[in-house]
């Protein structure tokens, strides 16, 4: 009997081990393999994006068995549509497009902060332009329909008490990508443009624009408003909630490199916007981008509100009533909470 016991006991113990074996190794198997598709806009304002990713703390966060694949979007409308179709797990987008999208998917969420403001109002030199009021009759140029920088035109335009139209009794918007934008201006084919930095510096620097509206006066909030925002898919959240803290870690340490490091900082941005364009930027102007925007996990509710309220109006939001457009769950800074606790 005592034998029997006893090997019954052995048998116990052998079996537990070998779970506890399965166990640790479907645990540790779990991210391998794994791609995670990182997505980011081809802009300097994805500075803490940029920075994290020459620095390696996505790479670092997320282990060596995860193969990080990187995306760069030349807009947010291209951004919002590959995260709504699960074409990207995680990234880097203005919060116009992101919005416009959400309502129609509800399948991803704002989970930090990136950077707030960085866009100004340059008019051309010799366009007669001394004021907002004095775009009535000119065309104003922006980088995609529905993007944060049109929201911010048309909250300006409202200040001032203008309409945008298609005929000189107001204000004409066209899109056209930040670069083809630089390009129309130096042959006079528009009158203005509100646009991302450093493309306005440049404009100022060859003497063919002057600011009108500086950042920290755009609307809304006079600068400090989400202009840049890290999202993750509903998916990713669900299956891989420990990379999606990696990942918010990774934003807040490239956040605080460039504001410990702003020199070193402007060579990392320069070789990642070399490798998602083929092109990189002189430290002069990344400078002027990144001094004329501030940097935060911040997200400010009542402004992505007052932007979706914005976008609304303009049409770009349909099949809802104004009373339903519900954003409660589109930014969940639970994450974000967690990451900074564990500090």
């Amino acid at each position: 009997m005592k034998k029997l016991a006893g090997l019954l006991s052995l048998l116990l113990m052998f079996t537990l081990v070998i779970s506890a074996c399965g166990t640790k190794s479907n645990s540790a198997s779990s991210t391998e393999n794994l791609t995670v598709k990182v997505g980011i806009l081809k802009n300097v304002t994805h500075a803490p994006g940029f920075v994290a990713l020459q620095n390696g703390y996505f790479q670092n966060g997320f282990g060596k068995n995860v193969k990080i694949e990187v995306t760069g979007f030349d807009n947010g409308s291209d951004f919002s549509t590959a995260m709504a179709t699960n074409q990207i797990d995680i990234g880097f987008v203005g919060p116009g497009p992101a919005i416009n999208q959400y309502l129609k998917s509800k399948n991803f969420r704002v989970i930090s902060g990136s950077n707030n403001g960085g866009a100004v109002l340059i008019a051309r030199k010799d366009a007669g332009i001394k004021s907002v009021k004095d775009l009535v009759g000119k065309t104003v140029a922006i980088p995609t329909k529905g993007s944060t920088n049109e929201i911010s035109l048309r909250l300006l335009l409202q200040q001032e008490g203008l309409k945008v139209s298609t005929d000189t009794s107001g204000v004409q918007m066209i899109t056209r990508a930040p670069a083809d934008t630089l390009v129309a201006i130096r042959q006079k084919e528009v009158d203005a443009t509100l646009i991302p930095e450093p493309w306005g510096t440049q404009m100022v620097e060859e003497g063919i624009g002057q600011v009108l509206v500086d950042w920290d006066k755009i609307p809304p909030n006079n600068g400090d408003y989400p202009l840049t925002l890290l999202l993750a898919s509903d998916d990713f959240l669900k299956n891989h909630r420990d990379l999606a803290k990696k990942a918010i870690k990774a934003n807040l340490d490239g956040i605080n490199f460039i504001k410990e490091n702003p020199t070193k900082a402007y060579d990392l941005v320069s070789a990642e916007l070399k490798e998602l364009s083929g092109k990189g930027m002189d430290a002069k102007l990344i400078k002027a981008a990144l001094d004329h925007l501030k940097l935060t996990d911040e997200v400010n509710a009542d402004a992505i509100k007052a932007m979706a309220k914005v976008s609304f109006d303009a049409g770009y939001i349909k099949g809802l009533k104004e009373d339903e457009l519900d954003l409660s769950k589109f930014i969940d800074l639970s994450l974000l909470n967690e990451v900074k606790k564990e500090k």
